[in-house]
């Protein structure tokens, strides 16, 4: 009996945009694995060994020795001691993909649990019965310990599960599907609160709203640089290749492809401007910073979400007797430091998105100011530049890193955490404030291309200021922007602005 092998666990290697329906199959595929590990920690409990978390206490309490006929009820008290989360609740959708990757992580083959309780976590994904978590609670040290014990608080019949968008008793929830609690046997509670989920569902999230918004930085820029009657200079490829940051270039690739066939290019070639500001120029490198960073947290919490993050791991000797080790694979400070990087990318992106709504406003290049006829007498678009202001503002507290703080807990035991549960959900909040930005820049963007007219821009800048007027009228006079903003936070958010720009240009 020995261990799972590298090359049988790369077989099951799942990316972070798996849905729990699509990796069902291959979740059931670690069941065999999952077995061979709970044969090891069932040999361990006969050994006579003190085990962490098999038949000791837990944190400080680790020398406390824990009668045998007594290890199943200590890994209820542990998942009932540690269900203390309080806030907001996790959003459903990553709620369900702490599920599955905690399912995930169990089948790779170090964790041991019993097959009751992975059986029960493979039902729950197919029945999509998804645990209600409390946001607040974990350090991100011992795994996310709050978190994860909300979300094994059904497995006994306790705690909650969302029904049709609600959360409900979890008992009442198992009745309707015919499912009775099940028992938690040596180091299920543990396996089950150690790990580090919570993060990484959090990363996932995060790091997919980050791609689409990769390209729709690039896309909001290059309309930018057309209403402005900008230069298409800084972004020749050469300037790109001398300083070869693998961003730059595709982000300066992205503007020339959106600019294809622009009328307004050439109406302009002549006019003497030497340089365009910061925030059109710099599009390349600053854009491209960002995607490097989130390119970057995207490799680290993929890697995450194929690890083994729980404690103790089981392992077999060469004789293949048990080999239980108790180490640290549970810190989040991996995820932490990405989290806090990507948090400064999407940030970043915000902040030049509102600088160049800003522009705009201004009157750049005979822009009408506020972008409408009447200044004066008609607002226009000045206060939704207040708006996306006041979301920069709030990016530029939220973007501290949470990494460098730690608080010591259990005694001193834990005495270095991570906080990276708290920069998970601290960064989830930029990326939306993000997304509410460059949607308030897309529509001031699309309004100044009318001011161009009867010039047309590139082929990809018109797919989407088509996008934006089949959703949204050209402002003649003021009224509320409300319904406008949320059309274009729609467009920007679900992905649809850059897919219908994806039909006409080919983007990165």
């Amino acid at each position: 009996m020995g261990t799972i092998s590298p090359s049988e666990q790369s077989l099951r290697l799942v990316s972070l945009d798996d849905d729990i329906q699509r990796s069902l199959s291959s979740l059931r595929t670690n069941a065999a694995s999952n077995s061979k590990a709970r044969r090891l920690v069932e040999a361990s409990l006969e050994d006579g060994e003190a085990h962490y978390g098999l038949n000791t206490g837990f944190g400080v309490l680790k020398n406390e020795r824990i009668a045998r006929e007594d290890v199943e009820q200590l890994q209820v008290n542990l998942v009932r001691s540690h269900a203390v989360g309080v806030g907001e609740r996790v959003p459903e959708s990553i709620s369900r993909r702490m599920l599955q990757l905690k399912i995930h992580a169990l089948g790779l083959g170090y964790s041991g649990v019993s097959e009751e309780v992975f059986e029960r976590l493979l039902v729950m994904a197919e029945k999509d019965l998804i645990p209600v978590v409390p946001s607040r609670g974990s350090l991100g040290a011992s795994g996310d310990l709050a978190p994860l014990a909300h979300m094994a608080l059904p497995l006994i019949g306790e705690g909650e599960l969302w029904l049709d968008g609600k959360p409900a008793p979890a008992i009442d929830v198992l009745a309707l599907h015919s499912l009775e609690p099940v028992t938690l046997h040596a180091k299920d509670g543990l396996a089950l609160v150690n790990g580090t989920q919570f993060m990484a569902g959090y990363g996932c999230e995060i790091i997919l709203k980050a791609q689409n918004l990769a390209k729709v930085a690039d896309i909001v820029a290059a309309m930018d640089l057309d209403a402005c009657r900008g230069s298409l200079r800084p972004f020749d490829e050469r300037v790109h290749v001398v300083r070869p940051h693998p961003g730059h270039s595709v982000v300066a690739a992205n503007i020339r492809a959106l600019l294809e066939g622009s009328e307004i290019l050439p109406s302009h070639a002549h006019c003497g401007k030497v340089q365009d500001p910061y925030s059109l120029r710099c599009v390349p490198q600053v854009h491209g910073a960002s995607r490097d960073a989130i390119r970057h947290a995207a490799s680290v919490i993929e890697q995450e979400v194929n690890s083994v993050t729980d404690n103790p791991l089981v392992f077999a000797d060469a004789d293949g007797n048990p080999d239980l080790i108790s180490a640290g694979n549970f810190h989040g400070q991996p995820l932490a430091l990405v989290l806090d990087y990507a948090a400064i990318a999407l940030a970043e992106w915000a902040s030049i998105s509102e600088r160049r709504t800003y522009l705009l406003l201004d009157g750049y290049d005979d822009l009408p100011a506020f972008l409408v006829a009447e200044s004066g007498l008609q607002s226009g678009f000045m206060i939704p530049q207040y708006t996306a202001a006041a979301l920069v503002s709030e990016n530029k507290t939220l973007a501290h890193p949470a990494s460098v703080d730690t608080i010591p807990s259990s005694k001193g035991q834990e005495d270095y955490v991570s906080m990276g549960a708290w920069g998970a959900l601290k960064c989830l909040q930029i990326a939306q404030n993000a997304e509410q930005v460059l949607a308030i820049e897309l529509l001031c963007a699309a309004q100044a291309l009318d001011f161009r007219r009867p010039f047309k821009s590139g082929i990809g800048v018109e797919a989407a200021h088509a996008a934006v007027r089949s959703q949204v009228a050209f402002r003649e006079a003021d009224k509320s922007f409300t319904a406008d903003m949320a059309a274009c936070t729609a467009l920007v958010r679900s992905g649809e602005l850059v897919a219908l720009v994806e039909r006409e240009v080919v983007i990165q």
